[in-house]
Formats: C-alpha cells, sequence, structure tokens
C-alpha cells in the first residue's frame, strides 16, 4: 500500500475515532500517584486494602510451593503500589505438528521461586517457545471494568481494514457460567478484576483461593500449580484454598478504588507530538478517550455494579483493550484460541512515563526502540511514519510519550 494511502486510512481513523472524544461531557476520573482513593471506596478502607496489597506472604499463609513473588505489591509498585514493576514472569511451551501452540507441562507459566530446590521449575529443553512477561500497570483497572462490552466492540467496528482489533470473550470466575470481553493481561485473559485477582494470587503467589460469588465446586484457582508437569503435594501444609476470598476480595477492592495515572509534563514539544501521534495512526490502536459505562450498570456476569465513583467517567488510557499483531508476538496462547498465539493486547500508555522496560517482554529498553518494534498492523505503517520524521519531529512524538 501506498504512504499516501497510508495515510488517507489514518486520517480517517482519526475522523472516526473523534467524535466519540468530542461528545462525550463525561467527567474525567481522577488522575494521581498520590495512593488516594478514586472514590470508589473511603479513604480508610482503601489504606486497609493497600495494606493487604503489600503484605508479604509466608509459607505459613500458603506461600508456593512454586511462585514467582511474595506479595502483589513486589510486582506492582512504580511509582506507587499498583503501578508496573521491576519482576519479570517467564512463559513456555512448544508447537505440535500442525503448529498449534502446546504450554509446557503444568502450564506455560515457569514459576521463578519454589519453597524447596526439589520443586524449583525449569525451562525443560522441548519447551522452545520462550518469552518474558512484563509487569502490568493496575491503577485505574477499576475504571477498565467499568468500560462497557459494546464501547470495545464499537471501538474494534470503528478500526479500517488492517488495525482490526481481536476480542475474546472469557470467563468471570464470580459469576459462574458467563463470560465477558476480556480486557486484563497481556493476552486479554481476565474481564473482572475478581478473576484477575484470584488468577494472579494463584498463579504468582502459590495461594490457592476462593473467588467470591464462584459457585461451589466451580474455582479455577483451588488448587496449586504443578511443578512442570509434577505435583507439589507433598511440600504443601496448607490446606487448600488458602484464601477463602478476603484478600482476592481486598485486591479487587484496592484496584477499584485506585485513580488513573496522571499525565507528565506536557510542553509545546509534547503538544506537537500529539498532532504527529495521530497522523501515524498510533491512536487506531492507542485509542486516547474511552468513557465508562453508566452508574449503576450491572457488569460482570451480574456480579458487580459499577459504583458512582466509576461510572461516567472520561479515561485516557490510550489503549483498545483489544488484541492486535504487532509483530512481535510470543507465541503463547492463555485464554484466545490458536488465532491468539501471536496477539498482545494493546499497551495502555497512560503512566508509560514510569517503565524503562517495554513492550510485552521488556526487551525494548527506550521509547524510540519501542516505537520502530512496532510491525504486524497495518504493515507497520506507524513505525514507517516514525522512521521518516525528521529528526526534530521524532524528538517531539518522544515528549509526548513521555507526558503520557
Amino acid at each position: 500500500m501506498s504512504s499516501l494511502k497510508y495515510l488517507a486510512v489514518a486520517a480517517v481513523a482519526a475522523f472516526s475515532l473523534a467524535p466519540t472524544a468530542r461528545m462525550q461531557s463525561a467527567p474525567d476520573a481522577p488522575a494521581g500517584f498520590d495512593n488516594l482513593t478514586n472514590g470508589h471506596t473511603d479513604q480508610a478502607t482503601f489504606d486497609a486494602n493497600k495494606d493487604i496489597f503489600e503484605e508479604n506472604e509466608a509459607i505459613a499463609d500458603g506461600l508456593g510451593p512454586i511462585f514467582n513473588a511474595t506479595s502483589c505489591g513486589a510486582c506492582h509498585q512504580n511509582p506507587v503500589t499498583g503501578g508496573p514493576g521491576p519482576i519479570n514472569e517467564f512463559r513456555a511451551g512448544h508447537r505440535d505438528g500442525a503448529g498449534n501452540f502446546v504450554p509446557s507441562p503444568g502450564g506455560s507459566l515457569i514459576h521463578s521461586n519454589a519453597i524447596d530446590a526439589a520443586i524449583q521449575e525449569e525451562v525443560l529443553d522441548s519447551e522452545n517457545v520462550r518469552t518474558f512477561r512484563t509487569t502490568t500497570n493496575v491503577l485505574g483497572n477499576g475504571f477498565v471494568e467499568a468500560i462497557a462490552n459494546t464501547t470495545l466492540t464499537n471501538i474494534r467496528d470503528s478500526q479500517p481494514s488492517g488495525f482490526v482489533g481481536t476480542i475474546i470473550n472469557v470467563p468471570v470466575v464470580e459469576a459462574t457460567g458467563t463470560t465477558r470481553i476480556g480486557r486484563f493481561g497481556w493476552k486479554c485473559q481476565q474481564a473482572s478484576l475478581l478473576s484477575f485477582a484470584g488468577d494472579a494470587y494463584v498463579n504468582e503467589m502459590g495461594i490457592t483461593n476462593h473467588v467470591p460469588g464462584a459457585a461451589a465446586g466451580a474455582d479455577p484457582f483451588a488448587a496449586e500449580d504443578p511443578s512442570n508437569g509434577r505435583s507439589v503435594a507433598a511440600f504443601d501444609a496448607v490446606p487448600d484454598p488458602e484464601d477463602t476470598g478476603d484478600d482476592v476480595q481486598a485486591f479487587a477492592d484496592f484496584m477499584r478504588a485506585t485513580k488513573v495515572p496522571p499525565r507528565g509534563p506536557i510542553t509545546a514539544a509534547a503538544n506537537a507530538g500529539s498532532t504527529l501521534f495521530d497522523q501515524g495512526a498510533c491512536n487506531i490502536c492507542h485509542t486516547r478517550t474511552i468513557v465508562t459505562a453508566a452508574a449503576g450498570t450491572v457488569i460482570n456476569g451480574g456480579a458487580l455494579t459499577v459504583s458512582a465513583a466509576l461510572g461516567g467517567k472520561t479515561i485516557h488510557p490510550f489503549s483498545d483493550f483489544l488484541l492486535h499483531d504487532v509483530g512481535s508476538g510470543d507465541g503463547i496462547v492463555q485464554n484466545g484460541g490458536q488465532g491468539t498465539a501471536n496477539m498482545m493486547r494493546t499497551a495502555p500508555l497512560w503512566g508509560v512515563r514510569t517503565v524503562n522496560r517495554l513492550f510485552h517482554d521488556g526487551l525494548s529498553f527506550t521509547l524510540n526502540d519501542a516505537v520502530l518494534r512496532h510491525g504486524g498492523v497495518g504493515g507497520g505503517f506507524s513505525a514507517n511514519f516514525y522512521r521518516n520524521l525528521t529528526a526534530a519531529n521524532k524528538a517531539n512524538l518522544i515528549a509526548f510519550l513521555k507526558s503520557l
């Protein structure tokens, strides 16, 4: 496709998405790196839930037998609790004769720590599809949870050919038998913050749990992960589930009450870069403006009602929360089908200035590198657009990203 045609596509996309932002009169969600509630809970409850989010688990609490970290805060901490962090997890598997992804024995997640050397997980030689996964930001996730399915579908439907995102519907654990559009995690593998919290508790800390609301016997997080396919039962002294729901609920309520990441310095260079961001079609996937569902809307399969603090708010996540193949996919399949192996969720760019390990694998170390790495979607138009900018305009675009 010619560069002129690409520019036409970008212009159409910018026009088609911009009216949504122009017509919205919903107030902006509160923003700040200040450890203050957004109003979903009172400050005392927020502080208590934050303490639980930061609490270091011990073996007597159910930690392990295999795990990645001892607390939620260990991974989500920069620049305040709930932000991205310095810990990468590791995933692995292989492809079968038909080219389908097959996870490593016991699952694609390879845990970095164990309470006993006898069950330390390792990457098996046979599992040659391998990747790091960076810790995602969870600040403002309550507003993301409050985005209506129809809003995400409308965003997808407005995207021009070559840029159209993929939606997957995933189980809502607390509403057994229901599904919703996934939006959390690098593969959009969770749709609710309770599900997201329960998943992380067992997979990242090794603490089995009951997600409040899940039907009896329908808990997907109530059993220990095996180590390279081997049972770890002999090393587990705490009866399952090790959390009956109190901690999982506190994690979810903490995330729901966090403010969205605030903007950084907005300079003349950043404003010039903002225009280039749209001209380069970056705004097609990195959607600037989304409005959450109205307060009182029932979501998550009937398990949650959108609160006044979260409902009817304008957010600027710079993500469509959809899956795309941008040419850097890791080949891992989680809750999506085989067609999602090389797709990743559009990284929300709010707060990106606090991150120095970019992309899903953390292997891009500067914003310049990250922009140039984009391929796949739109035939790599955005990266090529950036390559052809003058040095001054490249600096302006980077200045804009550093204002997010």
